[in-house]
């Protein structure tokens, strides 16, 4: 019988971990640069002057990113949905309604996180698996899937969470409010999603389980009851 593989170790013999894997202070720029611009420009001069700040900001982190060699798909998209909520706030002439494009992103990536969990595809497991070039490979280790499972429901509470602040927030026009909390409640809160989720995927695996790198393929996860 052929022994696993041990666990894949980092510079220090240190376990990889989740954000070592994923990266977790991407995408922190694109969601607290342009939101802090818009407030500053909102309260120096109106929604026309947040509207205004919010886009250079914007397109000023999209520059920078390209020029760090971010793919242009990703560079455009967090771009676009700087120039979309900048729109539908002068539309409404609301300036709470900046962070509309944000509340409505946040329940939709609970709902799909949800989603994923129940159909045993659970996101976290997605992710990771393209991260390490596994494609499908994780689903067919049923103590990885169901660790996966697992670690996903950290990632939908941070989704409510966020719900659960901003939505009040939005509903009652406070908008120096809604920025400090979409800063507070990025890469902060990411960062935390990271470690516990870790922690929730060590904790669900068995003891010798090789690791996130080398699944153990036993059987087909669609015939091996969820817990």
């Amino acid at each position: 019988m052929t022994s696993m593989p041990e666990p894949e170790r980092l510079s220090g013999d240190r376990p990889e971990s989740l954000a070592d894997l994923l990266g977790g202070r991407r995408g922190a720029v694109d969601a607290t640069v342009p939101p802090v611009a818009f407030a500053i420009g909102w309260l120096a001069a109106g929604l026309w002057g947040g509207v205004v700040a919010a886009v250079l900001a914007g397109t000023a982190v999209a520059g920078w990113r390209w020029r760090r060699g971010d793919r242009p798909r990703s560079v455009l998209v967090g771009l676009l949905a700087v120039c979309v909520a900048a729109l539908i706030a002068l539309r409404t002439g609301r300036a709470t309604d900046f962070f509309l494009v944000q509340l409505v992103s946040n329940a939709a990536s609970g709902l799909a996180w949800m989603v994923s969990i129940a159909v045993r595809w659970p996101l976290l497991g997605v992710l990771v698996g393209a991260v390490l070039g596994q494609r499908s490979r994780w689903r067919r280790d049923p103590a990885l899937l169901r660790a996966y499972g697992r670690g996903s429901w950290v990632w939908v509470a941070t989704y409510l969470l966020r719900l659960a602040v901003f939505v009040p927030l939005w509903l009652g026009g406070q908008v120096v409010a809604l920025v400090v909390a979409r800063v507070a409640l990025t890469w902060p809160l990411v960062a935390a999603a990271l470690a516990v989720s870790w922690l929730v995927i060590r904790r669900s695996l068995p003891a010798g389980h090789p690791g996130l790198r080398h699944p153990v393929v036993l059987s087909d996860p669609d015939d091996v009851p969820a817990r």
